[in-house]
C-alpha cells in the first residue's frame, strides 16, 4: 500500500487509435516507455473502457437514431426510466446508467462503442500482462463516465477492477471525535476513476493515466460491488 501522501496524477500519453485485436496492455506499456513513466509500488493504472471495448471487437454500425434506439434497448436488460430519447438502464453487468452504456463518442462516424462483455476480467488480462512485463502488481480499474442522481454533470466510475478492493467498509470504526461509523463505505475505487480523469477526459485523447501516491485497500473484489442492490435502493 503507498505510504507517500501527495498524489501525482500521470497521463500516458501517445497512444494510438486502437483497433480490434490490439493487445491493450502493450499499448500502455510502450506509451509508459515513450513518456518516461516508471512503474512503482502503489501506483494504479486506469484505463478508459473505451480502448477495451475497440480492442475486444464491441463496436456495431449504426446508421441513424432509431438503430442507435434499438440498439440501446439490446443492451438493456432492464428499463430503469424513460424521458424522450434517454434510457436509464440497468445492464446485464448490474450498472444503471444513460443509454446501457451504449456511447457513440470518440468512434468513427456510424458506429457505437459498447461496454466490454466482462471488465473486471479485461481489467484482470491488462494487471496480469503488466506484471509480468514489469515485475509489479499495479491493479487496474477500467472507468467509465456515468451521471449521477440528484447531481448535474458527469464523472468518471470503475466498470472493472483488478487488484484493488473497490470499497473501504469503515463501519464500526470511529470518526475523529470518536462516533463510531455505521454506515460509511468509502467507493475508493470511483474516486480513483474520477481522479485519473482529470488528466484524461473525451477530448484529450489520454485514454490511460497511472494514480500514484495514495493509499487503497488490497483484496479481491469486483466493480459489481459498487452497486447498490435493489432491496437497499429507495429510488427504485
Amino acid at each position: 500500500m503507498a505510504t507517500d501522501m501527495t498524489a501525482e496524477l500521470i497521463p500516458l500519453e501517445g497512444i494510438p487509435e486502437i483497433e480490434e485485436g490490439d493487445d491493450v496492455a502493450a499499448v500502455i506499456l510502450a506509451s509508459a516507455e515513450a513518456c518516461g513513466v516508471d512503474w512503482r509500488s502503489g501506483d494504479v493504472l486506469v484505463v478508459t473502457h473505451k480502448i477495451v471495448s475497440k480492442a475486444e471487437g464491441r463496436i456495431v454500425s449504426v446508421v441513424n437514431d432509431d438503430e442507435y434506439r434499438d440498439l440501446v434497448e439490446r443492451e438493456a436488460a432492464t428499463v430503469v426510466r424513460r424521458r424522450g430519447d434517454l434510457i436509464i438502464a440497468q445492464t446485464r453487468h448490474g450498472f444503471i446508467c444513460a443509454n446501457a452504456g451504449v456511447d457513440r463518442s470518440n468512434v468513427a462516424a456510424g458506429k457505437a462503442v459498447l461496454l466490454p462483455l466482462d471488465p473486471d476480467r479485461s481489467a484482470h488480462r491488462i494487471r496480469t500482462r503488466i506484471r509480468r512485463a514489469v515485475g509489479r502488481d499495479v491493479p487496474v480499474i477500467i472507468s467509465d463516465t456515468f451521471g449521477r442522481p440528484w447531481r448535474r454533470g458527469l464523472t468518471d466510475v470503475a466498470i472493472g477492477v483488478s487488484g484493488i478492493a473497490p470499497i473501504i467498509d469503515l463501519r464500526g470504526t470511529v470518526d475523529a471525535s470518536g462516533r463510531e461509523l455505521r454506515v460509511t463505505e468509502i467507493a475508493i475505487a470511483d474516486e480513483i476513476a474520477a481522479a485519473a480523469d482529470l488528466v484524461m477526459g473525451k477530448a484529450k485523447a489520454v485514454p490511460a493515466a497511472i494514480v500514484r501516491g495514495i493509499e487503497w485497500p488490497l483484496g479481491p473484489g469486483r466493480a459489481t460491488d459498487l452497486v447498490r442492490s435493489a432491496p437497499e435502493d429507495l429510488f427504485r
